[in-house]
């Protein structure tokens, strides 16, 4: 049984920062990337970071690029993502997810099998 667990999540005001953790746990069985992915209400979920398993190969979205940093430790089985300078519209519930990707983009969430149940990140101005 494959389990991804997320924590780390809160309240913080803007300009501040939040670390968010994913402990995977069971066999995954043909994954390539490992990401986070956000929803905010009445939105639809999309890629935030990506990381290419054994490469260390890092994608992020525009809108996180400078802020964001993701990285993953594969002797603990865990991976993280480092938010600085958070803004308001970071807001929503934060998601992460092991996929296997080839010819697309590792930000999309279609492409990922394998899901944690999130954590709540609100960032008030």
């Amino acid at each position: 049984q494959v389990e991804l667990v997320e924590s780390g999540g809160g309240s913080v005001q803007a300009g501040g920062s939040l670390r968010l953790s994913c402990a995977f746990s069971g066999t995954i069985v043909n994954y390539n990337y490992m990401g986070w992915f956000r929803q905010a209400p009445g939105k639809e979920r999309e890629g935030v970071a990506a990381i290419y398993i054994g490469a260390g190969y890092t994608r992020y979205a525009d809108s996180v690029k400078g802020r964001f940093t993701i990285s993953q430790d594969n002797i603990k089985n865990t991976m993280t993502l480092q938010m600085n300078s958070l803004k308001p519209e970071d807001t929503a519930m934060y998601y992460c997810a092991a996929g296997y990707v080839v010819g697309a983009s590792p930000l999309d969430p279609l492409r990922f099998r394998y899901w944690g149940q999130g954590t709540q990140v609100t960032v008030s101005s």
